[in-house]
């Protein structure tokens, strides 16, 4: 029989006040006072840990048990006890304990704070610090609240393919992949590689990302999202770029950037309200321990209205104190984080669109405005990190779409099925994306993609 979950006890406390309990966990620390000890259960179902009070009296194995340390794993069954006024709100009398898993004296997560890049070193243990039991409850919360947002709109979840033929972003940052001999690959006439004898008969990658597949679905099913791995092979070795990270990516047929504008406010304050509501004990430590003043910050955003500017007006203002940026600021430069954290900060004071950008700075599928050199697409800013979403209102116009493709030198033939979406019913439509650890950065506060992510996978970097 399963153990009950810690959380369940801690969410109605005065139900089991004075009934036996089972449960099961790992030790955070264990205080031997001699005739008296105290284990501090966590079993992951809750950021607090349950108190379990034993002595040699009713423990017949107490002094096997108070031999261990942190991180052994136990099953204890005891009697439950409110304790109202007490540091903890209840504690677990134990009347029975299996040492399931022992500990060794070089457990690695001994209880006193390690530092990020230790715990990176460690990523198979690091989920039980606290840190990460804090960070991986907001993850899961937080992508429970994607899917709960868009399934109350009317959205179609879409599992895009993670191999493709066609590189959507037209970067070429991609990660071949193949079943061809790495050391006596099949050879043209010409003397590159036959990708026609590879498992798929042509060149494939991992995708950067599922969006002109949610295009195709959007055009039959009006609302649709994916949400799901994507990949990109850029040497970004930066605490905001990882190789491999999850992307939401909604698209909406009969929408302008307006209407994406919005949606994409409305989400941002759902998940927010969402972690504050679901996750008050981890935003409170990362608010105590990672970050503070992120509690305000989020309290602040959620209840703000999203300010609007184009990318022109934020470079007029960047530029009259230019002398104050490490990376230069022009008409046509791409702005930095100091550019984007100095407009939502000290500009706006609290999060802005940002919109209609150069066009050699976007990519190709963005909608062409009529000064021939700007594209409708915004970049949602917030404070303290920047850039926490890009989209678009996609080109529907056939000809335009054709033109930009030729060009950038890109294969037409490749994108024809592309192409066919605008000849068949074409609608006006967009969508953007939003990149999941950077949510997770944000509403915990932590600095480092890595730190969010399980196992990161970054340049120079793949364990396991």
């Amino acid at each position: 029989m399963l153990p009950q979950q810690i959380s369940t006890i801690l969410a109605d406390i005065a139900a089991h006040d004075g009934r036996e309990v089972v449960v099961a966990g790992w030790s955070r620390t264990i205080r031997d006072l001699k005739n008296l000890a105290f284990i501090d259960l966590s079993d992951g179902s809750a950021f607090p840990g349950l108190q379990i009070v034993l002595t040699p009296e009713r423990v017949s194995n107490f002094a096997e048990i108070v031999a261990e340390g942190s991180g052994a794993a136990f099953r204890i069954r005891g009697i439950l006890r409110a304790t109202p006024g007490g540091r903890q709100p209840c504690e677990l009398e134990a009347t029975e304990i299996l040492l399931e898993g022992a500990t060794r004296p070089d457990y690695p997560l001994q209880p006193k704070r390690h530092s990020p890049e230790f715990l990176r070193s460690i990523p198979h243990l690091r989920p039980r610090a606290r840190l990460f039991t804090a960070v991986f409850r907001v993850r899961s919360e937080t992508a429970h609240a994607i899917h709960e947002f868009f399934h109350d709109r009317g959205f179609l979840l879409v599992h895009t393919p993670l191999i493709t033929s066609v590189d959507a972003e037209g970067a070429g940052d991609m990660f071949r992949v193949t079943t061809l001999d790495e050391k006596e690959p099949p050879l043209t006439a010409a003397g590159g590689v036959d990708w026609s004898q590879d498992f798929f008969e042509k060149k494939t990658s991992l995708t950067v990302t599922g969006q002109l597949g949610a295009e195709a679905f959007a055009q039959a099913f009006g609302r649709v999202y994916t949400f799901g791995p994507t990949f990109r092979a850029e040497h970004s070795n930066t605490p905001r770029h990882a190789a491999e990270f999850w992307m939401v990516e909604p698209e909406v047929a009969f929408a302008d950037l307006g209407d994406i504008m919005q949606l994409t406010e409305d989400m941002l304050r759902h998940l927010i309200r969402t972690a504050l509501e679901r996750c008050p004990d981890e935003i409170a430590f990362c608010n105590r321990f990672v970050a503070p003043g992120l509690l305000e910050r989020l309290e602040k955003v959620a209840a703000a209205s999203f300010a609007r500017m184009s990318y022109t007006e934020a470079i007029s203002r960047l530029e009259t104190v230019k002398e104050r940026f490490q990376y230069p600021v022009f008409w046509g430069s791409d702005l930095q984080t100091e550019h984007e954290r100095y407009l939502t900060e000290e500009v706006i004071g609290g999060p802005v669109f940002v919109t209609d950008w150069p066009r050699d700075l976007k990519a190709f599928y963005m909608r062409q405005n009529e000064d021939g050199r700007t594209v409708a697409a915004m970049d949602c800013l917030v404070p303290g990190v920047g850039e926490i979403v890009g989209g678009s209102q996609r080109e529907e116009r056939l000809d335009r779409l054709e033109a930009r493709l030729t060009e950038l030198g890109m294969d037409l033939g490749a994108l024809d099925w592309y192409l066919d979406l605008r000849r068949f019913g074409t609608t006006r439509h967009a969508g953007y994306g939003l990149g999941f650890e950077r949510m997770i950065m944000y509403l915990t506060g932590v600095g480092n993609i890595r730190d969010v992510a399980a196992f990161p996978r970054t340049t120079g970097t793949a364990l396991f």
